[in-house]
């Protein structure tokens, strides 16, 4: 999942900020071929938690969104804007629920599913959204 991340940031210019724990080395070498040769292309920077996240990077809290399964309004009721973050969960259980609590609900979104499905996989549900980011904002 990770290096497809990586290697979609460096097709659509989007930084990686990566909060530990991390479920995975990234000197793995399965990270390293699931990213080919885009590691050079994206700006992937580690956190050690989120509050050095916060810390590091500034981000202003009305710029920022969460995606999960217990987002209370569609991605695609959401205008997005360059400069805005999008917040994604772990894998296998997905954005813990004292973090879910720091977003405002508006501000917790979700991808439409099919009923009865749990969620899609995690590079997936990072294509889907910043693709669809780039395309409110013309590809630019």
């Amino acid at each position: 999942n990770t290096g497809n991340v990586i290697r979609l940031a460096a097709n659509t210019g989007c930084t990686l900020d990566l909060i530990e724990p991390l479920g995975f080395a990234m000197d793995d070498r399965r990270l390293r071929r699931a990213g080919l040769d885009y590691h050079e292309y994206a700006e992937v920077r580690r956190h050690p938690g989120w509050e050095a996240f916060l810390a590091a990077c500034k981000p202003e809290r009305a710029r920022m969104f969460a995606l999960s399964t217990h987002g209370t309004r569609s991605l695609y009721a959401t205008a997005l804007a360059p400069g805005d973050w999008l917040v994604f969960g772990a894998e296998t259980r997905g954005l813990a629920p004292e973090l879910r609590g720091w977003f405002a609900p508006d501000r917790l979104l979700a991808l439409p599913m099919r009923a009865g499905q749990r969620s899609l996989n995690l590079s997936n549900a990072v294509a889907v959204t910043v693709f669809e980011a780039w395309r409110q904002n013309g590809f630019g």
